[in-house]
């Protein structure tokens, strides 16, 4: 019997051998999430300020650069193309407020439910709508964009804009995703943080509101690193923390009044600020338009069709037929519209991409980045590609460049 039971044992070790050479091959074990944080108003100069050792140790042990915001250097357009890959010439978020005939009302601003109505964003794809497509499940702490119904599609999980929530809260928020069963947890995750941008504009770039805001920020990170460390998920997960612009200091003393070049009957203003954006209607005098070019000092416009290849913007149909550009610092207004305004910021951005002032952080960490290095400034068109690189999805057609995170990926193919 002995030889039967060593054949026995020999029949059984070829099965195993057998079954194991016809198994399908095992599946690569899934990739860890990926969070995609925005810290709005975050000028790349705040980190060496020494009052952000979360961030800083992310930099130090990640990918470190100055990003350069996507013009005009305001909220909504560049939140746009950091999750499309496209500039705002291109997705049609052109500004903060804007008009389309063609939308009615006609006019999308912030603070209304126009947030909320996808026609004004399906010109592109978000990246949560093309990782939903792709069988990612997708989550959204707030995102310009995540509260429309975008190409049919919403984030599987979304939160309604509320200023008012605190950091911490929308931290658990996103611990709180990451905690469902693996069917339905989220694998590309937005979280996003308004306070440094807020005390920016109303203390100014330089004020301790700001650093106390950049402070505050940076603990609510922490909170999601130690998070993330009790889940044992930290060496998985791929952060990746953004800024949408920076800041600039300005002043009441530094303002370009249009009713000083122009007469401005007949002009409809859909925008002032840093960028003026104007309709000269045919009501307005003939000559308005001439001296609205004329050269002005801290000023310029231009007709949308000359704005300089440079800004890369003035091709989409919801760009104002005059468009105004002021000098870093300084503000574009009306008498009006100054006699109005209640209390004057200390900050403003919006200005050119190239200024200092408007450069925005970037940093990138996880097990996709290699650590400890420094990128030169790059444009932030490019974060959309790597992001979807290291989540594994297929892109749109964008105007990024994959070959800004070939040098600091630990997967270059």
């Amino acid at each position: 019997m002995r030889p039967l039971r060593l054949l026995s044992r020999g029949f059984a070790a070829l099965i195993v051998l057998l079954s194991l050479a016809l198994a399908p091959p095992a599946l690569a074990a899934p990739k860890g999430p990926v969070i995609l944080i925005s810290v709005d108003g975050f000028r790349a100069d705040y980190l060496d300020r020494g009052v952000s050792p979360v961030l800083s140790a992310l930099a130090g042990s990640g990918v470190r650069a100055a990003m350069r915001p996507s013009f005009p250097s305001i909220t909504f357009p560049n939140h746009y193309t950091l999750v499309t890959g496209l500039r705002p010439d291109h997705h049609g978020i052109v500004d903060n407020a804007m008009d389309d005939p063609a939308i009615p009302p006609g006019h999308f601003s912030l603070a209304t439910a126009s947030v909320t109505d996808h026609r004004w964003w399906d010109d592109a794809e978000p990246l949560w709508v093309t990782a939903d497509r792709q069988g990612l499940k997708t989550a959204t702490m707030f995102w310009p964009g995540s509260e429309a119904e975008i190409h049919g599609l919403r984030p599987d999980y979304w939160t309604k804009f509320n200023q008012a929530m605190p950091a911490t809260a929308r931290v658990d928020q996103v611990l709180a995703w990451l905690d469902l069963p693996a069917a339905t947890r989220p694998g590309f995750i937005t979280l996003y943080f308004d306070k440094v941008d807020h005390e920016g504009h109303m203390a100014g770039p330089d004020s301790p509101e700001v650093n106390a805001a950049v402070a505050d920020t940076d603990a609510a990170i922490g909170r999601l690193v130690e998070g993330l460390k009790a889940r044992k998920l930290f060496d998985r997960v791929n952060l990746i923390v953004v800024a949408d612009h920076g800041m600039a200091a300005i002043s009441s003393d530094r303002v370009v009044y249009l009713d000083d070049a122009a007469d401005l009957t007949g002009v409809k203003v859909v925008t002032l600020g840093p960028t003026a954006g104007l309709e000269v209607t045919a009501a307005a005098p003939p000559d308005t338009t001439a001296k609205l070019l004329a050269p002005q000092a801290h000023a310029q416009c231009w007709r949308k069709a000359e704005i300089p290849a440079e800004y890369h913007y003035g091709t989409h149909r919801r760009v104002p037929p005059v468009f105004c550009l002021a000098e870093t610092g300084w503000m574009i207004s009306t008498h009006d519209r100054m006699a109005k305004t209640k209390v004057f910021m200390k900050g403003a951005h919006g200005y050119r991409v190239d200024a200092p002032e408007m450069a925005a952080l970037f940093i990138a960490h996880g097990p996709a980045f290699r650590s400890g290095k420094r990128l030169a400034t790059f444009d932030n068109v490019d974060v959309y590609g790597v992001t979807a690189k290291v989540l594994g999805v297929t892109p749109r057609a964008n105007d990024g460049s994959p070959k800004t995170f070939k040098p600091v990926l630990t997967d270059t193919k």
